[in-house]
């Protein structure tokens, strides 16, 4: 079952699955996360495209492929890596529900420079490539809206370049957290009602902010005894995001 994303399970095999209807709960309406695009525009999106379903772990797009389609997400969290020649897989970024995944390389013909794997049980809209700049090129306010969705991403990579050499793996620690909480957070019983739930393991939080297990797992114990956060299994609930956003590991 697929609770937490509004989408409807997946039956088969196979890790990316046609569907023949659009899966409840995903229309532009019900979409979470940042606001990339105009409900209009979503729909437009929507329209040219496949609705889709995957579980957990799977691989939606994969480095070295020809770029042959976009993904606009509506259901779920997915993360975003690249692997070295010597097998050192680095991890990117995160992306949610009313994002695009693979659109770089459709625009620009390339191969895929990273892979687009799955967080949680998803869903979204598959457009083949050709179709998606078609739709770009006939429609310019959508085809601004993706630039700046992919301006906001490079200057966002720029500000993580910049925290890398001068913040202390703590602090990038509790400030993905918040990013993440606000961005994709969902609500969660019995806590808080501004408390929100990250699927995100002690594994990935540490490649996304490029310090060790070791290190993530002793700024946890720190924000748990200051009640910031819990951990759960594959998850971590942010219990206190003004509180997280404002913290300072050496303060007594």
């Amino acid at each position: 079952m697929l609770p937490s994303t509004g989408c409807r399970p997946v039956t088969g095999g196979g890790p990316v699955r046609d569907e023949v209807r659009r899966p409840p709960d995903s229309g532009v309406s019900g979409l979470t996360g940042p606001q990339v695009f105009s409900p209009g525009q979503l729909a437009l999106l929507q329209g040219a495209g496949v609705p889709q379903t995957w579980r957990r772990g799977d691989t939606l797009l994969r480095q070295g492929e020809t770029a042959d389609r976009a993904i606009l997400l509506t259901g779920g969290m997915v993360k975003i890596v690249s692997e070295s020649v010597g097998g050192y897989t680095s991890l990117l970024a995160f992306r949610g529900p009313g994002e695009l995944v693979g659109e770089l390389a459709c625009i620009d013909g390339g191969v895929r420079s990273a892979s687009v794997v799955a967080l949680q049980d998803g869903c979204g809209t598959a457009m083949a490539g050709g179709r998606f700049t078609a739709l770009l090129r006939a429609n310019g306010d959508l085809g601004l809206a993706v630039l700046r969705s992919i301006s906001t991403r490079l200057r966002h990579a720029d500000v993580q370049r910049k925290a890398l050499g001068a913040e202390p793996a703590a602090v990038r620690v509790a400030r993905l957290l918040v990013e993440l909480a606000d961005r994709y957070g969902t609500k969660t019983p019995n806590w808080a009602p501004s408390a929100r739930s990250v699927r995100i393991t002690q594994h990935e939080l540490s490649g996304a902010v490029g310090t060790s297990r070791e290190s993530v797992v002793r700024t946890l114990r720190k924000l748990q005894s200051e009640e910031l956060v819990a951990t759960r299994r594959g998850s971590i609930v942010v219990l206190d995001p003004a509180g997280l956003a404002a913290w300072e590991p050496d303060r007594p």
